[in-house]
């Protein structure tokens, strides 16, 4: 699968949620996540449980210009999110 098909096709899906092929061939790229309060989702063992896997990728490309670029033509404000390089499966990182 295309690169750029590929990347399409993970926006909107929790980063931890990608598979080792996806990750594998997006390693290097840049991915927007919005910033957020966790949202508390209940009691673990007595200890509020976190919802960190609500935070969804909404956009992703070669550089933080690019997933700005795509944010603002969705509509959002490039302010409200944070920019990470995806890393390769077991912890490698390719430039």
């Amino acid at each position: 699968m295309p690169t750029a098909k590929l990347a399409g096709s993970v926006v909107g899906k929790a980063p931890d949620d990608l598979n080792l092929n996806e990750r594998a061939e997006l390693a290097g790229k840049y991915i927007a996540l919005e910033l957020y309060t966790p949202t508390v989702m209940g009691e673990v063992g007595g200890k509020p449980e976190v919802a960190v896997r609500l935070r969804r990728i909404e956009a992703i490309g070669d550089t933080t210009e690019e997933c700005i670029r795509q944010l603002k033509a969705a509509g959002s404000d490039p302010a409200g999110y944070e920019f990470t390089r995806l890393k390769p499966p077991f912890g490698g990182f390719t430039a």
